[in-house]
């Protein structure tokens, strides 16, 4: 403990006031000199005279205090800017009053005054500065905790989950007396230690996540207000997928990464928030980064535990606060390795004994139950003379499960739990849990009608799907082995709805997409030349003068940036799950619309002087760039309202990132601008100067669309899984509908409103497709092939639902992930035998 440091200075040995001051000075050093910045955040607040509330330890006045060794300190300074150094080397809470005493005894002694300071206002620690990152993640931890906990139990009922506290080696589960805490105590337990790191260690379907989800709601608990707002805990815990982390990634970079994916914090406050050790992670399941089965040592989960050991406090003198899960059997595999979790102590999950699931049942069907009666046959399994077997094949909370789900759906649980007795304990028991895993999507499928949108599901068209998105998976952490940045959500436990386009055959989606993005795009220039009214087909047919080539070169390249973009890996669908309040969109919208008008009227009426005044006069110079202004301005707007408290993009990096985007959205506004340059016969000073100013502007715009679309709000609820894909379609469509309402002005100048009309709806809503919604258009596309080759449902959005209803899977963050890792890899197709549907199994790479 930092108490227990023998270089921790002691006012009592100050002798005088320059002693007292430099033992200060020694304090913040022996804290690990944090800056004073640092200082000032961590000193908290306190009140003025007059009421207003400033910061007790400002910049300048603790360099100033610092250096006045021949004046005794203000005691309200000395209390902040010792509770500050506490706080910054995590000095445990409980102890800050006595060391605070130990201070002021001090001060008063060479103050020259026995009596203490006034009570009351001065004397209370001061409060520490709101913090509203640690808020918003705070309070998204727990409605997604809460999501996550009410999806794997089924309601607010605990699984019958034991442990104990292990000081060495794993002991035996069946050792007397070794049953010694629950889920209830799991909170307690953790706060108790020092350091406070901790390994979950049990078998599959011991309750790892259970345990895990349990402890971050125990530790936030406490900060829950009456009025449901969160708190000021010292740090958040957060839940992390292990199988998100890539080989050779710092921990420090990809914690703050997952934070602002996974709850919206802007990336500054996200690593803000993880270099204070404000966050507690919590990394659920180690075994899931390597393969199964085990071709030598697990490398990735070496690479983790090597990250998490480098992970230290804010004094960088002890380890940092972590909990990781992981199961037994890789556990011992990383042990024989020689990798361990340095300073952590060890709880091993208990296999559940015979009184545990007697419970369990009697609770979930109690006297008067219909299932009254197989309760009690399944006791008798338990206690009869191939009972071992039974009470194996039923040890964990999730084997309880899949045999409480088959007998409500009728299956008997005689037949189940039935055991050759010529087999001994431990194959029976594999073959009790293959039979419950057979009877696991039947049942639920059963106990789960499908209430909307046609016949019900029947079970072996949900097996058949859930085996080809099983395989997709297998896929997925077969290519996150393989690439060094995969993207956000590939992994092999994660059901992306924007990455489940590769069932369709990855090849053939990628072809299909760049011949309809083509399609699209070749539509969208072709209704922009028909809507202008410039050239006509018979005045190509002599040969192209050099306007013509120049609009012909401009279109040609606009199809081909469309086109590049749609052979793009993983088109990204990113900024999704924003739920901004109506009256900020409004807000948003008007404020950009009010911006915009000026900035049209001035493009209007530049062009008037490029042209000359020969295409339009000042009116409609005046109204038509005033309208465009008003449209982008709105569009801008309303996705900026979302921004709010979101990550602050550079232009720099948008540039660097989307360079062939903001390409094409610059030769999109030289075709706008050279339209009326042709028609006014503009000399080639006005043309060049026209068609520059447009792609620059447009380029400029691109980059602010960019910087405005995507992103968290503040008050953005958490994500369903397939918010982001329908964002990308919604930003799509505005994006190529704004750019038809400045197509539509354009060709108004030499065509009539209907046709004009036409022509920009048409070009607005290809444009769309083929440059702005690719994630959408691709996703489509492959889940089209999928349906065409039986490998998905129709509705499979629905069906992903009701699965999750059915408890067949589980929303996790913006993923959808399979009940359990065991239902997951039972259902997954051997490599290349069929997959007992009559196909093959699924080959993306097709």
């Amino acid at each position: 403990m930092i108490a227990d440091r023998p270089s921790q200075p002691d006012p009592a040995q100050a002798g005088s006031v320059t002693d007292f001051v430099q033992s200060l000075v020694q304090l913040r050093q022996w804290a690990g000199q944090p800056s004073l910045s640092r200082m000032r955040s961590l000193g908290g607040q306190t009140v003025t005279p007059d009421g207003a509330m400033v910061d007790a330890l400002p910049k300048s006045t603790t360099s100033h205090v610092l250096r006045q060794t021949d004046r005794l300190p203000r005691w309200d300074f000395v209390r902040a800017f010792v509770t500050a150094c506490l706080r910054s080397c995590d000095f445990p809470a409980e102890l800050i009053p006595g060391e605070l005493e130990r201070w002021r005894a001090a001060r008063t002694a060479l103050a020259g005054s026995a009596t203490p300071p006034p009570s009351g206002a001065e004397e209370r620690m001061p409060e520490p500065v709101p913090d509203h990152a640690l808020e918003l993640l705070t309070r998204r931890v727990l409605r997604e905790e809460d999501r996550a906990r009410k999806g794997l139990l089924g309601g607010y009922n605990l699984a019958p989950v034991s442990f104990a506290l292990h000081a060495g080696s794993i002991r035996r589960d069946d050792a007397p007396g070794e049953v010694a805490d629950d889920l209830h105590s799991i909170g307690r337990l953790f706060t108790g230690l020092r350091p406070q790191r901790l390994l979950v260690v049990g078998a599959s379907g011991s309750g790892k996540t259970v345990l895990a989800i349990e402890l971050v709601l125990q530790l936030l608990e406490p900060f829950v207000t009456a009025d449901g707002r969160p708190g000021h805990p010292r740090m958040v815990p957060v839940r992390l997928n292990a199988a998100r982390w890539t080989l050779g990634r710092p921990f420090e970079p990809w914690l703050a990464e997952q934070l602002a994916q996974d709850f919206g914090l802007a990336l500054q406050d996200a690593l803000r928030l993880v270099r204070d050790r404000r966050v507690l992670p919590v990394v659920d399941g180690l075994d899931e980064l390597d393969p199964e089965p085990s071709m030598g040592p697990p490398r990735r989960a070496i690479g983790l535990l090597t990250e998490l050991n480098r992970y230290s406090d804010l004094s960088g003198r002890r380890p940092g606060a972590v909990v990781v899960t992981c199961r037994a059997d890789r556990h011992a595999e990383l042990r024989a390795a020689g990798a361990e979790l340095d300073g952590a102590a060890r709880i091993h999950l208990h296999s559940l004994t015979t009184e545990q699931i007697s419970t369990y049942l009697c609770a979930r069907w109690p006297d008067g139950h219909p299932c009254e009666k197989h309760r009690d046959d399944i006791r008798a399994a338990l206690s009869g003379p191939l009972g071992k077997a039974v009470h194996t094949a039923l040890a964990t909370p999730w084997r309880l499960l899949l045999t409480a789900t088959a007998v409500e759906a009728g299956a008997d649980p005689v037949e189940l739990l039935r055991v050759d007795s010529r087999t001994g304990p431990r194959e029976g028991a594999v073959s009790i849990g293959r039979r419950l895993l057979e009877a696991y999507v039947p049942a639920a499928t059963g106990l789960t009608p499908r209430t909307a949108h046609g016949t019900p599901y029947q079970p072996r068209q949900v097996r058949s799907w859930l085996v080809h998105l099983a395989a997709h998976l297998r896929w997925q952490a077969t290519r996150t082995a393989e690439e060094d940045r995969p993207p956000p959500g590939l992994t092999a436990i994660d059901i992306v709805p924007h990455l489940l386009w590769p069932i369709g055959g990855r090849r053939r989606v990628r072809a299909l997409h760049c011949l309809c993005s083509a399609i699209f795009a070749v539509i969208a220039m072709l209704a922009f030349w028909t809507g202008s009214a410039v050239d006509s087909p018979g005045g190509l047919r002599a040969g192209p003068d050099p306007e013509q080539l120049l609009t012909l070169a401009l279109m040609a390249g606009w199809v081909a940036v469309a086109t590049g973009l749609s052979l793009s890996p993983w088109p990204a669908a990113a900024g999704g799950r924003s739920n901004v309040p109506r009256r900020r969109r409004l807000t948003g919208g008007l404020l950009g619309a009010l911006a915009g008008l000026p900035v049209g009227v001035l493009g209007g009426l530049a062009g008037l002087l490029l042209t000359g005044g020969r295409v339009f006069g000042p009116v409609f110079a005046v109204a038509a760039g005033g309208t465009g202004g008003l449209a982008l301005g709105a569009v801008i707007g309303l996705t900026a309202a979302g921004r709010r408290g979101a990550e602050r993009t550079t232009v720099s990096g948008v540039v660097r990132a989307e360079l062939v985007t903001l390409v094409g959205f610059g030769l999109c506004g030289a075709l706008t601008g050279l339209a009326p340059l042709r028609l006014s016969h503009a000399g080639p000073v006005p043309l060049a100067v026209g068609v520059t100013g447009a792609f620059v502007l447009a380029f400029a715009l691109g980059v602010l669309f960019k910087i405005t679309t995507g992103g968290w709000s503040r008050d953005a609820e958490l994500a369903h899984p397939r918010e982001a894909l329908h964002r990308n379609l919604t930003i799509g469509l505005a994006f190529g509908l704004t750019g038809g309402v400045a197509a539509f002005l354009v060709f108004v100048m030499n065509q009539d409103v209907v046709e004009s009309l036409a022509c920009a709806l048409i070009g607005g809503v290809t444009f769309g497709l083929s440059f702005g919604a690719l994630a959408w258009t691709r996703t489509m596309i492959g889940l089209v092939v999928a349906v065409m080759r039986g490998l998905l449902p129709l509705r499979l959005w629905d069906f992903l639902d009701w699965a999750c209803e059915a408890r067949l899977l589980r929303v996790t963050g913006a993923t959808y992930q399979f009940r359990h890792r065991e239902l997951q890899d039972f259902l997954t197709p051997p490599e290349s035998a069929g997959n007992g549907t009559g196909r093959p199994a699924p080959a993306p790479l097709s």
